[in-house]
């Protein structure tokens, strides 16, 4: 779904942007302290690269490389095969996390555009390919740091309610839900100070793994998509 398809507001359309430029810098602007004595932390005790980038689907399906702090190490098994998880997640990644910290450099994402303050979360390749068409119109839109997804549940709830909320978060977007969103964001993740692991997990669980788990898809249908994933990212 096209980004020209959709009833945009006014807000959406001339106001939004300017107002996630200057959101950016002034994070980037108050927080540079912040973004120093991390990456000095990570570097002390993940060691390097300090940034974990990933390719996303973003506006229109557009692949682009979100930012993150690391958290993990590059611990490998005798095969040269990253361990899980849950054994490469320090205590300090994990903390990292519980307080959204290794979000911070989303700020240059949100910057040069292929983000925004609110949006839906840019996902994984391999789960957009198992999206309905549907499902998929949630990138008709700039991703978001935070969203409506993020403020119900976040990833205590199952994927196909995580994607209804983004559909309904693009059905209209204001400028005052985007502050009401804004503010349950900052009462979850820093007064609440709710993680991001669902019922014991250290990451959620794949969109295409939870379908398969449910009986949603065939194992015929699920290495399909897989591939479809890796092509998409070659």
């Amino acid at each position: 779904m096209k980004d020209s398809v959709r009833n945009r507001t006014i807000y959406e359309k001339y106001i939004k942007r300017p107002l996630d430029i200057v959101c950016a810098l002034s994070a980037i602007f108050c927080f540079s302290w912040l973004y120093l004595i991390i990456t000095i932390l990570v570097k002390i005790k993940l060691g390097s690269p300090v940034l974990f980038k990933q390719m996303r689907p973003g506006l229109n399906e557009k692949l682009f490389p979100v930012c993150k702090f690391r958290t993990m190490t590059d611990e490998r098994d005798e095969k040269g095969e990253l361990l899980p998880d849950d054994v490469r997640l320090t205590k300090f990644g994990k903390w990292l996390r519980i307080m959204s910290l290794d979000e911070l450099p989303e700020a240059f994402n949100i910057l040069n555009g292929t983000m925004s303050v609110i949006g839906p979360r840019p996902q994984l390749v391999r789960d957009m390919v198992f999206m309905t068409d549907e499902q998929r119109k949630r990138h008709s839109v700039r991703p978001g740091l935070s969203g409506l997804a993020q403020v119900n549940g976040r990833n205590s709830i199952s994927w196909e309610e995580k994607l209804e909320w983004d559909l309904k978060y693009i059905k209209k977007i204001t400028f005052l839900g985007d502050v009401k969103i804004i503010m349950d964001t900052v009462l979850k993740a820093f007064v609440k100070k709710e993680g991001i692991n669902r019922e014991g997990t250290v990451s959620d669980m794949d969109f295409g793994d939870w379908l398969l788990s449910e009986g949603k898809i065939s194992q015929e249908k699920y290495r399909e998509k897989q591939v479809e994933a890796k092509k998409l990212l070659a």
